[in-house]
């Protein structure tokens, strides 16, 4: 198996949810086997198989990109957007701690796999599931697994974050599969943080509002000792909660992502 290695390095992030991928779908067929890696580089692999140090090399590196694995979920997902916007939810509603962290990340990412499903089952079928029946080369598996990747994040990426990283790396790419995977993700990362700063916005408003309109009632009342929160608090809630807030946040974040 040849796979240049400058290549495999900048290819590392389909590579990588290729192999989440094909995990999870082993683990659903039952039992996933657990395979037995050897690393050797030493005069067994000098005389004369350099296929065998390159397939080494490359697992060494694979191995060396795992601890990256988290980055890489959360940066080429819609895992950013979404946990942004509910943190700016739980902070506009004053209740800091409330829904807890543990809530709030594994919300985010059910939606991130419910968002990301048609991406990834794109990729099983075009690239995994061939390459499992030995009918592609990982080289090819690898292509093939990119382009859905990079479809998601070019439609959720803002021409104008794309044009700065590619004028900074002086690139002019044709078509879109010739964007450079260094170039997009950073492009698509801070794409996600404008898009989800401005749905907080929105999210403050309203609240905001409501922080006034008690104010100024108890100021008006003379009670200018109580703290306002006390009566904004359950006031907030309330109007979130008939207005049924959590689905409607629900269905805006992903009707963002269903265009």
């Amino acid at each position: 198996m040849r796979l240049n290695l400058r290549s495999f390095f900048v290819r590392l992030i389909p590579l990588f949810l290729l192999g989440s991928i094909g995990a999870m779908a082993l683990a659903q067929q039952g039992g996933l086997p657990i395979p037995n890696v050897s690393i050797d580089l030493g005069p067994g692999a000098q005389g004369g198989a350099p296929n065998q140090v390159s397939a080494s090399l490359q697992i060494l590196a694979l191995l060396t990109v795992l601890s990256l694995a988290p980055a890489i979920l959360i940066l080429t997902t819609a895992f950013t957007r979404i946990v942004i916007i509910l943190g700016f939810v739980r902070n506009a509603l004053g209740t800091p701690s409330i829904p807890p962290n543990q809530v709030l990340i594994g919300l985010s990412l059910f939606l991130t796999f419910f968002v990301m499903a048609p991406t990834y089952d794109q990729i099983q079928k075009e690239a995994l599931q061939p390459y499992l029946k030995n009918e592609i080369s990982l080289e090819v598996a690898i292509d093939r697994a990119e382009a859905p990747l990079r479809t998601f994040m070019l439609r959720n990426t803002y021409e104008k974050d794309l044009m700065l990283f590619l004028n900074m790396r002086n690139e002019t790419p044709q078509t879109q599969d010739e964007v450079n995977f260094v170039t997009l993700v950073p492009a698509f990362i801070i794409s996600e943080l404008k898009t989800a700063f401005i749905v907080g916005f929105y999210i403050f408003v309203p609240f905001i509002v409501i922080d006034l309109i008690v104010a100024s009632g108890l100021m008006s009342m003379g009670m200018m000792m109580m703290p306002p929160t006390v009566i904004a608090l359950p006031a907030k809630v309330l109007v979130f909660v008939l207005a049924d807030g959590w689905s409607i946040l629900m269905q805006a974040i992903l009707s963002g992502y269903m265009r």
